[in-house]
């Protein structure tokens, strides 16, 4: 979000101005034909994709979804803040880190909804109202194995012309530092602040509608 953090004190109309468009509904891609085995325990995922609000609040619909934390991803400081990536000097990118049961959801599956619904990945630095690379899209893999499914979805995507504009996410390394306490579950705590109404709640809607079965 393009907000400091005393956002809950910005106007409606501040939000509701800014008007790209938003996923009102899921864009339809195929599943991903080469997945990450499923294994014994639990896993870990890192994605990126504009302000981490709206991707925790669809992927906490999921089943097998054990946890999913709001933080930074990537860049080359030892540590990362809100005021410290806000400023785009860090290289962080706003991020989650989804814990989940691979025996319920695979890594391809949770790729197909980061794809299709948790945001656009053909805008580059940006997502809706927010810009700046701190909200680009990006994959950190978590092993080999993720790395090579990321990599092989997002050749099946192009090959298929799923989007009508190249893909914009890029494949990246980096540590993962949770945010402030603040940023967790912002969406579930907050289900009328204007920002999450006009952005986030859409977006939910649209995964719950076009993944069923894949809604907790």
């Amino acid at each position: 979000m393009l907000l400091p953090l005393s956002i809950a004190a910005i106007g409606a109309a501040a939000v509701l101005t800014v008007a790209p468009a938003i996923a009102e509904r899921a864009v339809a891609i195929p599943p991903v034909t080469s997945d990450v085995p499923p294994t014994p325990g639990l896993a870990t995922a890192v994605l990126a994709g504009g302000c981490f609000w709206g991707m925790e609040a669809v992927f906490e619909q999921m089943k097998g979804v054990r946890s999913v934390v709001s933080g930074y991803a990537g860049g080359t400081k030892a540590t990362a803040t809100y005021d410290q990536v806000s400023t785009e000097r860090t290289g962080h990118a706003e991020a989650i880190r989804i814990t989940y049961d691979p025996r319920v959801v695979s890594y391809g599956t949770l790729l197909r909804v980061y794809f299709s619904v948790a945001h656009d990945p053909t805008q580059r630095d940006r997502q809706g109202p927010d810009t700046g690379p701190s909200y680009r899209s990006a994959i950190f893999p978590q092993n080999g194995a993720q790395m090579l499914t990321a990599q092989r979805y997002m050749a099946q995507l192009a090959r298929t012309k799923s989007f009508d504009r190249p893909i914009a996410t890029r494949i990246e390394r980096g540590a993962f530092f949770p945010a402030e306490a603040q940023h967790q579950d912002f969406a579930r705590r907050n289900p009328s602040h204007p920002y999450i109404m006009r952005w986030d709640r859409p977006k939910v809607a649209a995964f719950r509608a076009a993944y069923p079965r894949l809604a907790g």
